[in-house]
């Protein structure tokens, strides 16, 4: 692949103090060259340095730009290649401009993720920590960022590479016995191949058991809110959401289309939907909005299902509770401050093992309860510190699992008494399917794919 040299803009468009065009390629160094005026040429300052100046024109020779210059050699940079970033005022008229001049000197617009993708290309990280990259910047929890920044750093990575050398070594002693029998017994060599590859499962298995957790920190727990009109669904995504998101009014129906939030919950991530009262209805609108809700309520994560204090249960309500069922969900008696009338040991007896939390919305109270109830039945003791690497990322769980049913399929052939050759062929895919984790085999098309996610000049 030709890696031309790429420019794009790095920081979010719009007004800001400072924005930043990167520049990266054999060229970077001289393109900016050509624009830029200062004490020095930015061929002649020394690495990693920051340098004072403006950028100009060169066809007309104006003024366009004030502007802080850091000057990276390759390869101790991102890319591993020389680097420019150009600091700037930020808005959109000026950085665009020194985009503009950058790309008229002959540098190409980079794509999505391209820089990433050139650090990867170039040996500097591996698929699982670029990964991590786009993890860092959509975090949205400090949790959910200390697990992108252990793969950023290499955790997984080096705990995968330590994997894929013990099946190597396995795959290595297996060969010898083929090619040289009477070296060895056979009987051995599947000996040592039980052993071996039966403590690379218990260490993947391990890595999957932090995957739920992990996987709820990078994408957000998705959270319904159900419950009949006018129980206070609203009230409390804006409880917890902190902010007047949703309208709310004593008029049944008021919610009449899923209203989506993000909110962070004892550093559990939820992303949270407002949905419209479930009732039978008249109204075209509304049960369109009622539909939405159903369905929602089967794809959730976590239901939070909220009936009134002072109101009897009714037949709505328990239809709500059997959907709810056999689905992670907490119970919300709402509006505790009014005079009760709901049959509290009925509902103790519909929720059966599910949390029921008593609320009043319009006063703040049992908002703390909901919260820790949340972070107790998918954090239950609280996230694990150390060394214990989380797995997070789908595609990654995904591969782990494949690789732990290969592991188990050489071990069972094993046991059966297969010949070795045979048994080594499955573990020889254990180890391909664990390179795909850190992107030592995989094709392009899937390269592309994933770096195509990330922000642009990232």
């Amino acid at each position: 692949m030709e890696l031309d040299t790429i420019a794009a803009i790095s920081t979010p468009m719009g007004e800001g103090a400072i924005g930043i065009v990167r520049i990266t390629g054999d060229k970077a160094i001289p393109i900016a060259d050509r624009l830029y005026k200062g004490r020095r040429k930015l061929g002649e300052v020394e690495s990693h340095t920051i340098n004072y100046g403006h950028i100009t024109d060169p066809k007309t020779g104006e003024t366009v730009e004030e502007i802080m210059v850091s000057v990276l050699h390759g390869p101790r940079t991102f890319t591993k290649e020389n680097m420019i970033e150009i600091n700037c005022h930020g808005g959109l008229v000026a950085v665009n401009r020194v985009l503009q001049l950058i790309l008229n000197e002959g540098a190409r617009l980079a794509e999505p993720g391209e820089f990433t993708k050139r650090a990867f290309l170039n040996g500097r990280i591996d698929l699982s920590q670029a990964e991590g990259v786009i993890d860092l910047i959509r975090a949205k929890t400090d949790r959910a960022m200390n697990v992108a920044m252990s793969q950023v750093e290499g955790r997984l990575s080096g705990q995968i590479q330590k994997l894929r050398q013990e099946l190597l070594e396995t795959v290595a002693h297996v060969e010898v016995n083929i090619d040289y029998p009477e070296y060895d017994a056979e009987e051995v060599t599947l000996g040592l191949l039980k052993e071996k590859a039966g403590a690379v499962k218990t260490e993947i298995d391990r890595l999957l058991q932090t995957a739920s957790q992990g996987k709820i920190l990078r994408e957000g727990l998705s959270t319904v809110i159900i419950g009949r009109p006018n129980v206070g669904k609203s009230s409390l995504l804006n409880s917890l959401v902190h902010e007047n998101k949703a309208i709310v009014t004593d008029v049944p129906g008021t919610t009449r289309d899923v209203i989506e939030e993000y909110v962070n919950v004892r550093g559990v991530p939820l992303r949270l939907l407002d949905t419209a009262g479930i009732r039978e209805t008249e109204d075209v609108v509304e049960r369109i909005g009622v539909e939405r809700s159903r369905k929602l309520v089967q794809e959730a994560e976590l239901s939070l299902l909220v009936v009134n204090y002072n109101e009897q249960l009714t037949e709505e309500d328990e239809k709500l509770f059997a959907v709810s069922k056999n689905r992670d969900s907490i119970i919300i008696v709402n509006k505790t401050d009014l005079s009760r009338e709901i049959d509290m040991d009925r509902v103790r007896e519909l929720a059966g093992s599910r949390p029921v939390i008593t609320t009043s919305l319009l006063k703040d109270e049992g908002i703390d309860e909901l919260e820790e109830a949340i972070r107790e039945m998918f954090f239950e003791g609280g996230m694990e510190s150390g060394d214990l690497t989380y797995v997070s990322n789908s595609r990654h769980i995904a591969l782990l699992n494949e690789a732990s049913r290969t592991i188990d399929d050489a071990l069972s052939s094993a046991e059966a008494g297969m010949p070795v050759d045979m048994v080594q062929i499955d573990i020889t895919k254990a180890w391909e399917l664990l390179g795909e984790v850190i992107g030592d085999s995989v094709n392009e098309s899937l390269i592309d794919q994933l770096f195509s996610q990330f922000c642009l000049g990232k």
